[in-house]
């Protein structure tokens, strides 16, 4: 059976790289940009920055920065009505995984019409979106380079997971200049979201021989770097190598797609307004002990990227190392304990397990679960 492996076109990656995508976005002629952002990257500076550039090369600029944590569809809107307000022929996503959604949502509108809540789901849109360039700021989500846009419907009280082709940027930056003093608590999430993509992906039934080697490979420079870039956000060498983990991950997952873990944390976001990275660090032990049943030799392979010895393991016992070590990494990192500590309430269970069992991040997940199973490893998390 045929295999279809989706990525940007270009992708830059390494110092120096916001400059070279602005000699890239001159060559391609664009014109009047929209930057999609957040308030705390205008705080400090770095989107004056980026916009600096662009009009010193001759490209007018426009900004929306009230993308949220997690992106809501009013988020959404607001970003197009400016978009449209002033004729953008361009998106420039600067930030992580939330501004990227948000570019992304605004991007597929521009050109599909509608509202973004009409593309919940896979392949919906039939028209490819408004040109979008994604300049990344942590080293986590990888939505800079994926077919993946999270947007939460605000009166659902839900994460819509958007997968579409037409999502992906054609351009997506990496730079490790702008990933340098991030706060150890956000590192530590979003390096956590990166292993979460990685190990989902190489469990995945759709994983393939190139999705397994990126994601093995993102998972050993996890296991490598985060720990060294939490406790120094200074530190260029983490840093850069973390940039690639988190894009190799997200090279798996946007062709490998994902599992319950993420079909369970955006109910959590969704409901909750949690972030994104921590509820998948504390699910992702709990969801491989389910997974354990019917994927112990890739979890044991999971074990060997991480550094454990498995040579005289049996594939439970890797399975069981696997686990483990990803406990020991999130305890390293300062990742909460437990989801109770998160306020999540026990009573919400049932609701979170309905929406979790809708999601389509859990299709690809090795074993099939019931809504009680759902329920049971959601418990077990608190």
């Amino acid at each position: 059976m045929a295999t279809k492996f989706y990525i940007p076109s270009v992708n830059i990656l390494g110092q120096g790289g916001v400059d070279d995508a602005i000699e890239d976005i001159k060559t391609l002629g664009f014109k009047r940009a929209l930057i999609v952002t957040d308030k705390p990257l205008v705080k400090i500076g770095l989107v004056e920055k980026v916009a600096t550039k662009l009009v010193n090369n001759g490209i007018k600029v426009f900004l929306f920065d009230g993308v949220q944590p997690n992106p809501t569809t009013a988020n959404v809107d607001a970003g197009l009505g400016i978009l449209n307000d002033n004729h953008c022929d361009f998106i420039i996503s600067l930030g992580g995984g939330s501004p990227h959604d948000c570019a992304k949502g605004i991007a597929l509108v521009a050109t599909n019409g509608g509202k973004i809540k009409d593309y919940e789901g896979v392949d919906v849109s039939t028209k490819p979106q408004l040109p979008l360039i994604a300049i990344n700021t942590t080293a986590g989500t990888a939505s800079e380079m994926t077919r993946f846009c999270i947007i939460t419907d605000e009166h659902r009280h839900i994460k819509m997971a958007i997968v579409d082709k037409n999502t992906t940027p054609i351009l997506s930056v990496n730079d490790p200049e702008l990933m340098l003093e991030k706060p150890a608590q956000l590192t530590a999430a979003t390096g956590m979201d990166a292993l979460t993509h990685a190990i989902e992906a190489y469990v995945s039934i759709a994983a393939t021989p190139i999705t397994d080697a990126c994601a093995i490979k993102a998972i050993e420079l996890i296991q490598a770097n985060l720990i060294a870039a939490v406790n120094d956000g200074k530190n260029m060498q983490a840093r850069e190598q973390m940039a690639y983990a988190q894009f190799l991950a997200g090279m798996a997952f946007n062709n490998a797609s994902l599992g319950y873990v993420h079909a369970m944390a955006h109910q959590l976001g969704g409901f909750y307004d949690l972030p994104h990275g921590v509820c998948n660090a504390l699910l992702l032990p709990h969801v491989q002990e389910y997974n354990a049943q019917v994927a112990a030799p890739r979890l044991k392979d999971v074990a060997k990227a991480m550094g454990v010895d498995v040579n005289a393991m049996t594939d439970e016992q890797g399975a069981k190392a696997a686990i483990t070590a990803i406990k020991s990494l999130a305890v390293a990192v300062d990742i909460p304990a437990n989801l109770t500590l998160l306020g999540v309430n026990a009573a919400d269970i049932p609701t979170l397990a309905d929406n979790a069992l809708k999601d389509a991040c859990g299709f690809t997940n090795p074993k099939q679960a019931s809504h009680e199973e759902i329920c049971q490893i959601f418990t077990n998390a608190l």
